[in-house]
């Protein structure tokens, strides 16, 4: 009997591998790599990496809300106003959030509904272009955009063992390959706010990292 019952659905979403991006300017943010996994339906890809910053988690969240009517959507980290502690903790706090949010949104078959969200994830078209897929403005529709994602060099970069060491030059397309800059822990973030400036557009640059 079991031998007949379709395959469980099962989605792993990772976010790994935070990088500075800009280090050392006055525009520097974090990015954090998104690997995908999956045998659902649901997905255009069964495999896909992408770097996503905090203000597209910000953006993809209010649109999620925006579409799921009452369903309720997982909140995004970094609501507390100060934070005691290095870079380094304050980013892997923001890391670990930034996967539950994602964890509990790849399990609503509502939020699933959302093509935002399927580019968002397998995709590594900026915010702007998202949108213009999702109305019908661009050449590409969502399937095509993912598909043409997917196999590119970047669509199929496997996750990377946390232990390994790659050099930074083996990175594809500035994509997910390699681990990249590494956080660095001289400043304290108790005097700086973890929300993002609500009047604050999405390519507006920011001094501050955690703002991103």
């Amino acid at each position: 009997m079991l031998d007949h019952q379709e395959q469980e659905e099962l989605t792993t979403v990772r976010v790994q591998d935070p990088r500075i991006q800009n280090e050392g300017s006055w525009n520097s943010y974090v990015d954090y790599k998104i690997f995908l996994h999956t045998n659902s339906k649901a997905f255009t890809a069964k495999t896909s990496c992408v770097r996503r910053r905090y203000r597209e988690f910000v953006w993809l969240r209010k649109q999620l809300q925006k579409n799921a009517g009452l369903v309720p959507v997982p909140e995004l980290p970094g609501k507390s106003t100060f934070f005691a502690g290095s870079t380094d903790e304050f980013i892997e706090k923001r890391r670990q959030g930034l996967q539950q949010f994602l964890e509990k949104v790849v399990q609503s078959v509502v939020l699933l509904s959302d093509s935002r969200l399927h580019l968002f994830l397998q995709s590594q078209l900026p915010v702007p272009e998202i949108e213009a897929c999702v109305k019908g403005q661009s050449p590409l529709t969502v399937t095509d955009a993912i598909l043409h994602y997917a196999m590119s060099n970047c669509g199929w970069v496997q996750e990377e063992d946390t232990g390994s060491a790659l050099v930074a030059g083996a990175d594809l397309c500035g994509s997910c390959s390699g681990l990249g800059s590494r956080p660095k822990s001289p400043s304290r973030w108790s005097d700086f706010s973890m929300e993002d400036n609500p009047s604050d557009s999405l390519d507006s640059p920011t001094k501050q990292l955690e703002g991103d």
